[in-house]
């Protein structure tokens, strides 16, 4: 155990308080004699990874916070109509997404520039561009604290859903995610099936380097690629989820506004945040201080520099309720909240 961090250096946000303890782990024996002992001490602890996808409070964690290291890629099976490789949960995703485009394993480029690591895939779904991960998951390889057991799930057992999956459900907290395993497509050419992604490709059958470098150019203009040299890189990315309404609810919004985007999805109909933030009256660089909107997405909540956890919840609310306002649409956050001792819920209402 290490001596303990802020969770502003562990996040892309770079806000959040003290963690009371502190290991970096890459084999699983270690991390189960780290968890025994936060268990011992009556500590809550909580695994980061790439914290991409995390708001921790001012007041930090109160336990140990626990970083999977482990960045070992195997390859599995290389046939000539599928490409099974297994990845440690520590692989920086990108990178993981930048060999297989080097290989001609098809599956991923359209996830590329995500930040964060392969560990946090399945747990939320990760998506852009009309691919999300679930569809080239196999298996994941977990580590279950309460028995010490390693287990293979298969992708059906995690019922991945939009940016959702049990991990983030009723299997919350049970498990660490040690590896994940990808099928992929080698020599296969890329299923581009985004509007904005094909407007930009063009006609043909693009290569994988193609699209991956169109696709990092799009994130880019919308500052959705970690770069320090960024005003707008201290960001968890899309901060609200697209929200996902009933048909009837749906009907209403767009009869009204037929030009706002809008997908079929199995619960109903998914609208865009980035829309209805936009037409609520937000726009992009909207508020004032130490925290703000991007300048180049109103959907990607930003640390200006010296801003405070509660600085970003305070603008979340205030976009929040005046989306509600306008549409009658309350909107969701997608990064995890950490160290608030409150729900997401509680916090944002």
């Amino acid at each position: 155990m290490s001596e303990a961090p802020h969770l502003s250096a562990l996040t892309t946000l770079e806000v959040g308080g003290p963690a009371f303890a502190y290991a970096s782990v890459s084999q699983p024996e270690e991390a189960l004699e780290q968890v025994k002992h936060a268990k011992r001490q009556g500590w809550p602890w909580l695994v980061v990874g790439g914290g991409s996808n995390i708001l921790a409070a001012d007041s930090g964690f109160p336990g140990l916070v626990l970083r999977w290291e482990d960045r070992d890629l195997q390859l599995l099976t290389d046939a000539a109509d599928r490409v099974r490789v297994q990845v440690g949960g520590g692989y920086v995703w990108d990178e993981l997404v930048a060999h297989t485009v080097e290989r001609g394993w098809a599956g991923l480029e359209c996830l590329s520039g995500i930040p964060g690591r392969v560990g946090a895939a399945p747990m939320q779904n990760i998506g852009a561009y009309g691919q999300e991960v679930s569809e080239l998951i196999e298996h994941v390889d977990v580590l279950e604290w309460e028995t010490g057991k390693s287990l293979q799930l298969s992708a059906e057992e995690c019922d991945f859903g939009y940016r959702t999956s049990r991990f983030k459900r009723d299997w919350r907290g049970r498990f660490l995610i040690k590896a994940v395993c990808f099928q992929l497509r080698p020599g296969g050419s890329s299923q581009v099936r985004y509007a904005e992604l094909k407007a930009r490709i063009g006609d043909g059958d693009p290569d994988l380097h193609h699209v991956r470098q169109t696709v990092l150019s799009i994130r880019r203009e919308k500052s959705m690629v970690w770069d320090r040299q960024d005003p707008n890189h201290r960001s968890a990315g899309s901060f609200f989820l697209n929200p996902i309404l009933p048909e009837s609810a749906a009907r209403q919004i767009l009869e009204a506004h037929p030009e706002a985007p809008s997908w079929p999805a199995p619960e109903g109909v998914k609208l865009s945040a980035a829309w209805l933030i936009g037409r609520s009256g937000f726009t992009r660089g909207w508020g004032e201080g130490a925290a703000g909107l991007s300048s180049n997405h109103v959907l990607a909540l930003v640390n200006r520099g010296g801003a405070r956890a509660s600085d970003l919840l305070a603008l979340a609310r205030q976009v929040r309720e005046g989306v509600a306002a306008r549409f009658g649409v309350w909107l969701h956050p997608e990064p995890e909240l950490v160290g608030f001792g409150a729900s997401a819920e509680e916090l944002l209402s």
